[in-house]
């Protein structure tokens, strides 16, 4: 890319999306098309829509957050259908706040500037484009030149809905440049940006004594007054208060609740009656979203005061809960990451899930299903099969606790863990075991963590490492049987051949011999015993995998290896455990002799090139399982 071309082409760009005409143009330009008239709560969700919408078993996914957001597809379809798309639609709450609550390191923010940018964007294209009137501070819908005695019929003959009066600037401008001749007023495309002050407002709370009301509303420009001789001559005021530059768009509201009361009274009215008071003027409308954000902590000690009840009841409170989802939790991680200056260093296969294991542990709560434990609900939280349980199962674990992700260990620490075993020096690749071992000791310095919380957490890095362990192991199965695949459909095959003649209490033909023969028991049991399937419990679970086998048949579909997935664990563990005294000796002998060191090699090939390790985590992991079977 020629980064000089590219940033002509966008000046072009930006140059080609402007427009400026008289009152009269814009109502032309609405009659073809009401959408820039549209309200800022919206604007936002058309913004949201415009993405596209996938839905997953009833389950709404917006792909607008995809990027960003991980695992909390069920907090932001909440917050998407129960208030943008309500507010959308002039549902009353639209005049509500907006305040997203959760522990630290949830998400609230980066939800917030998602927004923000969204709709710095979306005000670049033609369905969102705003207009303006021209030279106003608050960049006002020019539709609020109507007089209100004329807005039902403008209403009913634009298919439009006119809410809010013209700002005080505006009114004289009216009166002293046009002389109220209002179809020559000049009007102007804008485009919403955070950097510019158009339609997105930031407010962050500081110390009480030097933070100024001004902030939010506006101020006297006190230079003018002897010019303009009036505080209440809007000439003499700045209209470039947060409050006023949110106009259209969104208002931020960071650690609302950190704020002086005071700062948050100017938000009753703005959100009951779409209008706030600013110096000496009369209530100044204003369409904006009003988001905030808060921990649980802070919301607590909000609502036990009585004197917030009035705006505690013009408030939606959207739970933003830490994910609950391994696979979402490396996403995070591999995120972050990928913003640094270090990554030359390699990151070993499930060292990130192994963080992310012990991550999510903490966060979970145990449940009152009987024969679940902790390990198990992870797996099927991941969207992972557990037998003996279904998705009603996992439904009900969902709905058991309100409260369940408010808690635990928060993505920052973990990162910062990662982070300093990154940074020691001369080191090439980190594996699962570093990072495991930087959680650990970066456990002391956690300043909130408690005696209790600390030995329930090492616990539970104990558990990430049984849980990698196991995945090291498997591992290394798939990369030491030579023609895995092959290997493990011919086994399949012939565990088919077997359960079918034992099902239908035939005989089975050597295909070698030709002689007929029992079924294999010995053979069936091996791949069954695997996977904890018991004496008692075979016939059904050949039974099954005929059965799915006839339905797969039915279908026109071809039932094989990877079909059924406890089978194929099964097959995978049977293939790994006859190969496991080869695995010892080659990995533990000092001295191998060639054929061995020929096999060593080619499962070290297998791993990089396959499974994304490196030369250095490769064999370090070789190593590391091999001391896992000697035990």
């Amino acid at each position: 890319m020629d980064i000089l071309k590219r940033i002509s082409a966008y000046k072009a760009e930006s140059e080609k999306l402007a427009w400026t005409g008289t009152f009269k143009e814009y109502i032309e330009r609405l009659r073809k098309d009401p959408a820039p008239a549209m309200t800022a709560h919206a604007r936002v969700y058309e913004m949201i829509e415009s993405y596209g919408v996938t839905d997953e078993s009833g389950q709404k996914k917006y792909k607008f957050f995809e990027q960003e957001i991980f695992g909390l597809d069920r907090a932001v379809e909440r917050l998407v259908e129960e208030y943008f798309h309500s507010a959308a639609r002039r549902l009353d709450v639209r005049k509500r706040i907006l305040l997203l609550m959760g522990p630290v390191s949830g998400g609230k923010s980066t939800i917030v500037t998602m927004l923000k940018r969204g709709l710095e964007q979306f005000s670049r294209t033609e369905r969102g484009a705003v207009y303006a009137i021209k030279g106003c501070p608050m960049h006002e819908e020019p539709l609020h030149l109507i007089p209100n005695e004329l807005r039902a019929e403008a209403e009913k003959e634009l298919g439009v809905r006119i809410e809010g009066n013209l700002c005080p600037s505006c009114q004289m401008r009216l009166r002293t440049e046009y002389a109220n001749d209002i179809e020559n007023v000049l009007v102007e495309r804008v485009l919403i940006s955070e950097e510019s002050r158009v339609g997105i407002g930031t407010f962050s709370p500081s110390d009480p004594k030097s933070q100024d009301i001004a902030d939010l509303t506006g101020s006297i420009d006190f230079s003018t007054i002897t010019e303009y001789g009036s505080e209440s001559d809007p000439r003499a005021y700045r209209f470039d208060g947060e409050l006023n530059k949110a106009n259209r768009g969104l208002m931020e509201f960071q650690e609302m609740l950190k704020c002086d009361e005071k700062f948050l009274w100017n938000l009753l009215s703005l959100t009951q009656e779409g209008n706030f008071k600013a110096g000496r003027f009369a209530l100044i409308s204003a369409d904006e979203l009003i988001v905030a954000h808060t921990n649980e902590t802070e919301y607590k000690a909000f609502i036990s005061n009585k004197k917030n009840e009035a705006l505690q009841s013009r408030m939606i409170v959207m739970p933003i809960p830490y994910n609950l989802k391994v696979s979402e939790e490396e996403k995070i991680y591999a995120k972050l990451i990928s913003q640094s200056d270090m990554k030359h260093i390699h990151i070993s296969p499930h060292a990130l899930r192994a963080a992310a294991i012990f991550s999510i542990l903490t966060r979970l709560k145990e449940t009152k299903k009987q024969g679940m434990d902790l390990l198990k609900k992870m797996h099927m939280y991941d969207g992972e099969e557990v037998e003996g349980y279904k998705e009603a199962d996992l439904k009900e674990m969902q709905n058991e606790y309100i409260e369940e992700g408010m808690s635990g260990i928060d993505p920052r620490y973990v990162i910062n863990r990662i982070s300093s075993a990154l940074i020691k020096q001369d080191l090439q690749c980190i594996n699962a075991l570093d990072v495991l071992r930087a959680l650990k000791e970066g456990m002391d310095q956690h300043p909130s963590i408690t005696k209790e919380e600390r030995e329930k957490y090492l616990n539970f890095i104990s558990f990430a490492r049984k849980e990698y362990d196991n995945l090291a192991k498997k591992e290394v199965q798939k990369a030491f049987v030579y023609s895995f695949e092959e290997s493990a459909r011919t086994l399949f095959e012939n565990y088919l051949d077997n359960i079918e003649s034992y099902c239908n209490w035939s005989k089975i033909k050597d295909p070698l011999t030709g002689e007929e023969m029992d079924p294999d028991e010995r053979l069936m049991r091996s791949i069954e015993e695997q996977i904890g399937i018991s004496e008692n419990a075979k016939k059904a679970f050949r039974e099954e995998i005929l059965i799915r086998i006839s339905s797969y048949s039915r279908k026109g579909k071809k039932f094989d290896y990877s079909s059924h997935d406890r089978l194929r664990e099964a097959i995978e563990k049977k293939l790994f455990t006859d190969l496991k005294d080869i695995v010892k000796i080659t990995t533990s002998t000092k001295t191998p002799d060639e054929k061995q060191l020929k096999r060593i090699n080619e499962v070290t090939s297998r791993l990089i090139d396959d499974h994304g390790y490196c030369p250095v985590c490769a064999n370090e992991l070789m190593r590391y399982v091999g001391s896992l079977l000697n035990r």
